[in-house]
């Protein structure tokens, strides 16, 4: 799982890619409904950085790589490629 997540599946579940396409598709969704504005949007460390890890044009099988828990990510998203602007805040300018 940790080598290789866009492979893994959990057992009845769904696989990291499936999670991944889940959360970017809600995050399109979203975005399409609150265009021009701010959401704040709130989730668990993994679909965090799957998402992170698609804005970033990272592949899947990186995404481990990446630290979220309990701080902050900023992604804007307009008609061009999404634009990461911050990532493990704390929300006072510090890096978690």
């Amino acid at each position: 799982m940790q080598r290789h997540p866009s492979g893994f599946r959990f057992p009845d579940g769904e696989s990291f890619m499936e999670m991944q396409t889940r959360m970017t598709d809600a995050l399109a969704r979203i975005v399409e409904r609150h265009r021009g504005g701010v959401v704040v949007a709130v989730s668990h460390a993994d679909p965090i950085k799957a998402a992170l890890a698609h804005a970033l044009g990272m592949h899947l099988d990186l995404f481990q790589r990446l630290n979220v828990a309990g701080s902050i990510t900023t992604i804007v998203y307009t008609s061009g490629p999404p634009m990461v602007l911050g990532m493990n805040s704390l929300g006072d300018g510090m890096p978690a």
